[in-house]
């Protein structure tokens, strides 16, 4: 299928993200949130980073103006569906995510693609809600969208081969790498990165080392770019904890419990950078560890 917009719900990090790699790959792309500051905030982003890809001559000053002339926004979720490939990259709640495809179902083009962002969540049991379970799959870019090369593409049960091949596609256009993953909780990055930084917190829950410790330890031990707890504020706590508990309750076994130290966090609303604090707080001139 030839595909020349792409619809994305949800107008946060990982959707401005991929707002800004589809305009730039040359597709027509529609930004819905049902937050107009949202939207003012994730555009006045994409400029600036496509400032910055300018300015280290990663584009030049033409594709950026170009880019920046395909996305359009709206709060008007039906405006979405009138594009070929839907992205759904709202918060990782399941019950957020249904609610966005029961809106979306009324409005849709017979080939409309439908896709979700989701790190963890069943791509069958999303589909299994809309009309068009053979035309939906998971669609898993890394956060930061426009520096990260891979996208999962998740296959729900039912999803046809003109579906997964018609996404394969965009991710070649994008100039990125796919990784095919079979629908389990977490799917591949998650299912190995997520326990890793829960048993870090684990770690910092036990006392057996503290945050700066604990990272150090994995960027000048393992050779990280980031320490796993840095990593899990930028990430966010409550995403952290979201997927862990999908592998808890999916997988039903114990070594993915989350951490109780990770589930006081996000009760106290310290979410990460997004919340300026969380494992380390980041109000100040420069992060300071919270433990």
């Amino acid at each position: 299928m030839k595909v020349n917009s792409i619809g994305v719900v949800g107008a946060g990090q990982m959707g401005n993200g991929i707002a800004h790699v589809m305009a730039l790959a040359g597709y027509d792309v529609v930004l819905n949130d049902i937050n107009e500051d949202a939207l003012k905030r994730s555009i006045d982003l994409i400029s600036r980073n496509l400032d910055r890809q300018v300015s280290r001559e990663k584009i030049t000053q033409a594709e950026r103006d170009q880019a920046m002339s395909r996305i359009v926004t709206t709060q008007d979720l039906p405006q979405v569906a009138q594009t070929d490939i839907i992205i759904e990259a709202a918060t990782e709640q399941e019950i957020i995510k249904q609610k966005i495809f029961d809106s979306l179902l009324p409005h849709l083009q017979d080939h409309t693609i439908l896709t979700s962002n989701t790190s963890s969540i069943s791509i069958t049991r999303l589909a299994s809600r809309t009309d068009r379970p053979e035309k939906f799959m998971g669609f898993h870019f890394m956060n930061p969208v426009p520096v990260m090369q891979l996208v999962e593409l998740i296959r729900g049960i039912a999803t046809d081969k003109q579906t997964y091949d018609t996404c394969l596609g965009v991710v070649e256009k994008l100039g990125k790498t796919a990784a095919s993953a079979e629908d389990f909780p977490a799917f591949i990055v998650n299912r190995i990165l997520m326990p890793m930084i829960n048993e870090a917190v684990y770690t910092l829950y036990e006392g057996v080392g503290n945050v700066n410790s604990i990272d150090q330890s994995m960027k000048l031990g393992a050779n990280h770019p980031m320490g796993p707890l840095e990593l899990a504020d930028f990430i966010g706590l409550d995403t952290c904890l979201a997927i862990m508990n999908v592998l808890h309750d999916g997988l039903a076994d114990t070594k993915y419990r989350p951490c109780p130290l990770l589930t006081k966090y996000v009760e106290a609303g310290w979410l990460g950078r997004k919340t300026q604090r969380g494992f380390y707080d980041y109000r100040g001139e420069t992060p300071v560890p919270t433990r």
